[in-house]
């Protein structure tokens, strides 16, 4: 997997995935090849009450009852629509659980605006049409169709920046279990193998975008991912994410917690001050969410590690965090400045410790980009 930009779950966790499976008695719906519960404990991550032999790492940060409702939901008759604010994990929980159920999460489609029936059902190979004529051959089945003929998980990632056009294409899918062909005269229904299911990921911010009609809706299950508020449980997913990365580049570098903290405390600070903001133009363009943490603090181990002295400091912090969240000019600058001289400063001289250098380190930020 060395050769792999990222690596999908069921390559990555491949051995683990392995080892559940043949310790695995519980009884599985359709072909999964894990039982409900050892689908819960690959994503949560083993308990010493689970009697294992090895501890299986956790994956996703979450409520329990969460990954519980989601995995029932796969073993009904209906998709799952993972539903919340940006950065909150619906992609990587959907792809977590494809990768435990079907052992393939990459039959993924993409909504854009310029996702397309063809997408979600079919196209043609043309050259192959010209020569031989419309034929089962000559089909190029979605990443959709090719779920229902194997009886895995397909994925939608954002499902409502799809046109109307496309979800009513998938509600007859989800509805029929079937895929009419009609340029074929015989062989024109691609039915679905037991199995088959859908996990949509839909942006809470997108609403209005193109909102999901009622029969679409009642299609799905929803289970929304809430915000993590929880400090401790913030800190172990980026402590995870940012694990992942230093491995994937062999760096040694140390994140010293005081700063993790001071990353921490950050966001809280500037997510409340945009719940009391009183208009959009005082409030920051990023969703501050837990996603774009891990990515202040990658470009700041990055930086310490390639252009730094290889140790990470509240200076290099400071001016990651600025310079991605900085994405409005003059506005972002200007809510990012008021806080650095409003709470950073007072902090400081109050607490000392990283704070003063991360208030340096933020104003010399602030001035190369004003």
């Amino acid at each position: 997997m060395s050769d792999l930009l990222r690596a999908p779950a069921e390559l990555k966790y491949a051995e683990e995935l392995d080892w559940l499976e043949s310790v695995d008695d519980g009884p599985k719906p359709f072909a999964w090849r894990l039982s409900p519960k050892m689908v819960r404990l690959f994503v949560l991550g083993s308990e010493r009450a689970d009697g294992l032999e090895r501890e299986i790492p956790q994956k996703w940060f979450g409520e329990r009852s969460i990954v519980e409702r989601a995995i029932v939901t796969l073993a009904s008759d209906r998709g799952l629509l993972l539903i919340g604010d940006p950065g909150t994990g619906k992609s990587w929980l959907a792809e977590l659980l494809a990768a435990a159920l079907s052992r393939n999460s990459t039959q993924v489609v993409q909504g854009t605006a310029g996702t397309t029936e063809d997408h979600i059902k079919y196209s043609w190979n043309v050259s192959m049409v010209i020569a031989k004529g419309q034929s089962r051959e000559s089909m190029i089945p979605s990443p959709i169709m090719t779920a229902m003929e194997t009886g895995t998980i397909g994925r939608f990632e954002e499902l409502t920046r799809s046109t109307s056009d496309v979800q009513d294409a998938l509600i007859s899918i989800l509805s029929e279990k079937y895929i009419s062909v009609p340029e074929l005269d015989s062989d024109n229904i691609v039915f679905a193998k037991p199995g088959f299911s859908v996990i949509a990921t839909a942006n809470s911010r997108d609403r209005g975008v193109n909102d999901l009609s009622s029969a679409l809706k009642r299609r799905f299950n929803f289970v929304r991912i809430p915000v993590v508020t929880n400090k401790r449980s913030e800190a172990e997913i980026v402590r995870f994410r940012t694990e992942e990365l230093l491995r994937r580049h062999q760096i040694e570098l140390d994140v010293p917690p005081t700063l993790l903290d001071v990353l921490l405390q950050s966001f809280a600070d500037l997510r409340a001050s945009a719940a009391a903001a009183g208009s959009e133009d005082e409030k920051l363009e990023s969703a501050l969410s837990t996603a774009e943490q891990i990515g202040v603090l990658e470009d700041a181990i990055l930086h310490s590690n390639f252009f730094g002295e290889r140790e990470l400091t509240a200076r290099a912090l400071a001016s990651s965090l600025v310079g991605s969240l900085a994405r409005r000019e003059p506005e972002d600058l200007a809510i990012l400045n008021k806080y650095l001289h409003g709470v950073v400063e007072p902090r400081g001289k109050e607490e000392g410790g990283a704070w003063p250098e991360f208030l340096e380190g933020g104003r010399d930020a602030i001035a190369t980009l004003s």
